[in-house]
């Protein structure tokens, strides 16, 4: 397989991966809410994005630091401040709540 085919399917999982945990992240961050947020599915994926970075071996590759370090550190953030916050929004709130970044 070429080399630039290669290098491509590495940097996709090193953008896309922290890009949706950041738009997550934020939404609890904006809403200063862990509503709706699964505290334990978060926390498990850092876990495996711990243990696949380990596993794949490439600890110098700046794809698998950021694909996989960069992400299970955004991870644990969603957690941590779903956590902090908590359930704070009423149900009506919660209904209401959209995920979309320019709300």
């Amino acid at each position: 397989m070429p080399s630039f085919i290669l290098e491509i399917a590495g940097w996709l999982p090193a953008i896309v991966f922290p890009v949706a945990t950041f738009l997550q992240l934020w939404v609890v961050l904006k809403n200063r809410s862990g509503a709706g947020v699964s505290k334990t599915t978060w926390l498990l994926f850092g876990i495996a994005n711990i243990g696949l970075y380990i596993y794949a071996e490439k600890y110098d590759s700046i794809q698998s630091i950021i694909g996989m370090l960069f992400t299970a550190a955004l991870d644990f953030l969603i957690v941590i401040f779903a956590w902090l916050f908590g359930k704070q929004l009423t149900a009506q709130e919660q209904q209401a709540l959209t995920p979309e970044l320019s709300r």
